[in-house]
């Protein structure tokens, strides 16, 4: 679906009027690709306020992963505040030994300078440490980073994002590689004011022999494969290389099935809600055994609560919600998912701000959140498998094109990139959970919604 208002505040005319008028002028993001893989726009600059808690070789190493020039400010010598000088595609900012007030005046000193000089599309990360329960000075000027980020991320504009990865006590730089390298890479692209926790209750990452096929060798499932999300998220598996099983209702099994032969995959057509899913689900595996399980089928029946008819309730929290834990607990009893297994499930910004005439799916797709918060430490203590979600925002979708014109505007500008996401954003962020190397990424539900200004 084309964004008609993006390519227009790109012409002449568009560029004059928005300014004028002060309406929101879109960047065209940079999406990864075989022919732009890395971000652009000058080196990544590595920058510390106060302390650091992070091993000085482990940290340069994970952010090597990036594939960009690292550069340390000693190398580029104190930036200047006049917006002149080396630009930068990314900016990473550690500040996990910070343990009080006062020395959040790094955090200014650091990145005052450089606000001006980071690249379109560009990437501010900052590394910060857990809340420490029993010194709340630290707790404090630990939690200042998230709200300090999630305004950064507002403030940047030009399809720039900000990030907070916040480091467990037992965590250590390694363990956060594969995090780092997607949040400064254009995989991320439509991912902004983000929190995410490093170590808490994960695995050691896994091996990757090929960067360039982290999935090679693992068999992943995704549910609602047959078109939209689903067939995004089935499609970039199979590019990491995995071999994919693409499951949906048996009503699109001729779309089910061209996916899956374009992927190279197995196509199942199966009802997610029937009693036995999980038991054919474990049958059709080809190894008897799952690496990766993607929960993306969903539907909605939308109606306010007084106009919603029982029918409506049961059938969206049945296939939203009930079918991914019957599912998922069946798999896991089974031992079809067992250690170095990834479950990613997709939960939604209605789950976490609520939508009218969406009672039933906002639920849903709490419940989903709920789900991931409970399950993820049971699951890598007694399985070495672990649990994330996604929550996407507005994604141009056939569903979404459906939406009537002023909401559908609406969806598409209230976030920070002032634009809605691809299938693709989607995807890129359930293939960084499904990596071998993602292990010490658990119990995380990360928004893929541009900073939608809704919601936490």
């Amino acid at each position: 679906m084309t964004d008609r208002y993006l390519r227009w505040t790109r012409s002449r005319t568009g560029r004059f009027l928005s300014r004028r008028l002060g309406l929101p002028r879109p960047e065209p993001l940079h999406r990864w690709s075989a022919e732009r893989p890395l971000l652009e726009g000058g080196p990544l600059l590595h920058l510390t306020a106060g302390r650091t808690t992070c091993d000085a070789a482990e940290l340069a190493a994970a952010l090597g992963r990036s594939g960009l020039d690292v550069r340390r400010e000693a190398d580029t010598g104190p930036p200047t505040g006049s917006g002149r000088g080396d630009r930068f595609s990314a900016v990473v900012l550690d500040a996990t030994g910070i343990r009080a007030i006062p020395e959040l005046r790094e955090v200014h000193r650091a990145l005052h300078p450089v606000a001006r000089r980071i690249a379109s599309c560009g990437r501010v990360v900052v590394l910060g440490s857990s809340p420490d329960p029993h010194d709340h000075h630290q707790a404090a000027a630990q939690q200042a980073l998230e709200g300090f980020v999630r305004s950064l991320g507002k403030e940047l504009g030009g399809g720039r994002t900000a990030h907070l990865v916040r480091f467990a006590p037992d965590a250590t730089p390694a363990d956060a590689a594969s995090t780092l390298a997607f949040l400064l890479s254009p995989r991320s692209a439509y991912v902004s004011g983000q929190v995410i926790g490093i170590g808490a209750t994960g695995q050691t990452p896994g091996p990757v022999p090929d960067p360039r096929q982290p999935l090679a060798g693992r068999t992943a499932l995704v549910t609602g494969a047959a078109r939209g999300i689903g067939e995004a998220v089935a499609a970039t598996l199979a590019r990491d290389g995995a071999h994919v099983l693409c499951l949906d209702v048996p009503q699109a099994a001729d779309e089910l099935t061209a996916v899956a032969e374009r992927l190279r995959g197995t196509a199942l057509p199966l009802d997610v809600t029937a009693h036995d899913a999980g038991a054919r689900i474990t049958s059709a595996l080809p190894s008897g055994s799952l690496d990766v399980l993607v929960h993306n089928a969903g539907i909605t029946r939308d109606r306010r609560l007084a106009n919603m008819a029982a029918d409506r309730w049961d059938g969206v929290l049945d296939v939203n919600l009930d079918s991914v834990l019957r599912t998922t607990d069946h798999l896991l009893r089974e031992g079809a998912l067992g250690p170095g297994g990834r479950v990613v499930a997709t939960a939604s910004i209605a789950g976490i701000a609520g939508n009218t005439g969406q009672t039933n799916y906002a639920a849903s797709k709490a419940g989903i959140i709920g789900l991931v918060r409970s399950l993820a430490p049971r699951a890598a203590e007694r399985h070495g498998v672990t649990v994330n979600a996604v929550a996407p925002g507005f994604i141009e979708t056939a569903m979404t094109a459906a939406v009537p014109f002023t909401i559908r505007e609406a969806g598409r500008r209230m976030n920070s990139l002032s634009q809605g996401g691809l299938p693709v954003d989607v995807a890129e962020t359930t293939a960084w959970f499904a990596r071998p190397d993602s292990g010490a990424v658990n119990g995380q539900v990360v928004r893929v919604c541009g900073q939608s200004l809704l919601g936490a």
